[in-house]
């Protein structure tokens, strides 16, 4: 068993950044995929982006890239996600997950452990 927390969401002007962290703890955390989620009101989950296990590769949701960063750091059982230029289209629910699956990234089926997620709330 994996278990994931978020944290690091909030309320932040258009424009701002926040960065968000997701911590792990049991299973060996290095061998697990994490991928980045979100859900806004009355939409569907959205993937927004990507890390291997060893942080070498990366994936990004067109909408983020050049704004979104991912990285681990697996001393730390920790995943961020660095938000830049956030816009009200970034409000949601986020939500981090973990995989072995060798599926498409953005595949959220693929994703055995969830984390409860931290709300981001974008406004003036």
């Amino acid at each position: 068993q994996l278990h994931l927390v978020e944290s690091g969401g909030g309320l932040v002007q258009p424009g701002g950044s926040l960065r968000l962290s997701c911590a792990a703890s049991g299973l060996a955390f290095d061998g697990y995929s994490i991928g980045w989620f979100r859900q806004a009101p009355g939409k569907g989950r959205e993937a927004v982006a990507y890390i291997s296990p060893d942080g070498g590769s990366t994936n990004y949701t067109d909408s983020v890239k050049g704004r979104f960063t991912i990285s681990r750091d697996n001393a730390k059982n920790t995943v961020y996600l660095q938000m830049n230029s956030l816009n009200t289209e970034d409000t949601a629910v986020y939500h981090c997950a973990a995989t072995t699956s060798g599926g498409p990234w953005y595949w959220d089926w693929e994703y055995d452990y969830w984390g409860q997620g931290t709300q981001v709330t974008v406004s003036s």
